[in-house]
């Protein structure tokens, strides 16, 4: 059975020590010094000379949704099948196993990665990273379970203060706190990850990260909340997983079947007198960047008033909000000039998707603007048991994944999903795009190096996608 949400029904069922690259842990590769540069250049920092590097040497890796994840794991014991018993009867030995062995990295340690810690960590992977340079303050306390007054936490580093209390969750797991700042670290620290969620960023931080994923073939979640309402981004490159179902009169065929899955195999087998068929599909991903501003509704939506008008005036003031992050490097703030031009940015993004005008109210932004950098409970534990079940997913590769954006609204309690695509190549076929950063200047390089960065055919440049907003 395919994901119950696409086309957009409701969800049920930062500055290290001057060019400091230490923390790579090897001679940087021209990924790494684009990394860090773009890092430099968000935060006013000297860049590095790149002119001395080499091309990347290093392949992009989309064989199995994109991991590697190392040697097999031993076998699991019976006291562990056990623990996990009514886990593996939901997805099966080989699902368990492959969660059980997965690696993850998990950024910005507040409400929302609180939950996805807790839901990840009980599912048994093998092990979670949390990294976060922030100390706990007092603000932290309200929506986080893992922290409190009481245990001595404020003052403390966030990820280093929560580590002992997401370990108790599953004494099975390994979890590491790092204390550093992510943008400290070079493009190649995301390959010793099978899966990297970035939490609570803005919209650049974003951008770098999903492209040093990109580069290093490793499957990308990005999720933020704000009061009542919040997002979850997936890019996973190029994934495949199998559905299984009974076979029916009309067998499925090879091929497209949407701009952004398709059929790539089909086999059956015997199943106590039933024939079973194992569809293999493939999912293919566009960027952050790309999903974030460019790109529109799909055609279904913008031809459909009805369908149109049940779109969430919370993408468009997302989207608002995001360009405010990019434009000012904060949040918007509780003055009337802030107030005034995230409304203006906000109507414009809902003009931008042919949104009917009369869904964006003067109450929903006043109540999406009174929501913004406020972090409620209910609304993290949604989001992240919605984002750690999709991880889950991905790892067994057994149901459709999210694809790409979901966007929860607390007024209607509704998280829809929309796939929000270029028109054109989707896929591994984006990182040069990604590399050369179109919109924000991250990874400076431009599109014909970033095709020889990434070992890729040169292409026409007209065929090349201007997200700069020039004409």
């Amino acid at each position: 059975m395919d994901h119950p949400n696409q086309g957009g029904l409701p969800l049920e069922d930062y500055v290290p020590a001057e060019n400091d690259l230490s923390s790579i842990g090897q001679v940087p590769t021209q990924a790494d010094l684009a990394f860090h540069n773009a890092m430099m250049s968000a935060a006013g920092a000297p860049l590095m000379d790149m002119s001395a590097m080499m091309p990347i040497q290093q392949p992009l890796n989309t064989s199995s949704n994109g991991t590697n994840p190392g040697p097999a794991p031993e076998s699991m014991s019976a006291d562990e099948i056990a623990l996990y018993d009514r886990q593996i009867r939901l997805w099966g030995m080989q699902a368990q196993e492959k969660i059980r062995s997965a690696n993850i990295l998990l950024i910005t340690m507040k409400a929302l990665a609180n939950e996805i810690a807790k839901n990840l960590v009980l599912a048994g992977i093998g092990s979670l990273t949390v990294i976060d340079h922030e100390t706990v303050t007092e603000a932290d306390l309200g929506a986080q379970f893992f922290l409190s007054a009481a245990d001595g936490h404020l003052g403390m580093n966030r990820a280093e203060a929560a580590l002992p209390q997401i370990q108790k969750l599953n004494p099975r797991v390994r979890v590491n706190a790092d204390a550093s700042d992510i943008r400290s670290k070079g493009s190649s620290y995301f390959s010793g990850f099978d899966i990297v969620i970035a939490t609570d960023l803005d919209p650049n931080a974003l951008d770098v990260i999903n492209t040093a994923t990109r580069l290093n073939g490793r499957p990308f979640y990005a999720a933020g909340s704000h009061g009542l309402f919040g997002f979850i981004f997936a890019d996973l490159i190029e994934h495949d997983y199998v559905i299984q179902r009974d076979k029916g009169n009309v067998a499925t065929a090879v091929g497209l079947e949407s701009k952004t899955r398709m059929v790539v195999d089909v086999r059956t087998k015997k199943e106590g007198g039933r024939t079973i068929e194992m569809v293999t599909k493939r999912e293919l991903y566009s960027t952050w960047l790309l999903a974030s501003d460019g790109s529109y509704l799909p055609e279904e939506y913008r031809k459909s008033k009805r369908r149109l008008r049940a779109v969430s005036p919370a993408l468009p003031c997302l989207r608002g909000l995001w360009e405010f992050q990019q434009a000012r490097g904060r949040l918007p703030q509780k003055t009337m000039e802030d107030l005034k031009e995230f409304t203006k940015r906000a109507q414009l993004k809902h003009n931008a998707l042919g949104l009917p005008a009369e869904t964006l109210t003067s109450a929903f932004l006043r109540g999406f603007s009174q929501s913004i950098g406020a972090e409620v409970a209910p609304v993290a534990a949604i989001l992240g048991g919605q984002l750690a079940q999709d991880v889950i997913n991905v790892l067994g590769q057994t149901q459709q994944p999210i694809q790409n954006m979901v966007i929860f609204d607390g007024n209607t309690m509704e998280a829809n999903m929309y796939p929000l695509h270029p028109e054109g190549a989707l896929g591994t076929q984006l990182l040069p795009l990604a590399m050369a950063g179109f919109g924000n200047g991250a990874l400076g390089l431009d599109p014909a190096a970033a095709m020889m960065a990434a070992g890729m055919p040169p292409m026409d440049p007209a065929g090349l996608v201007d997200l700069s907003g020039s004409t």
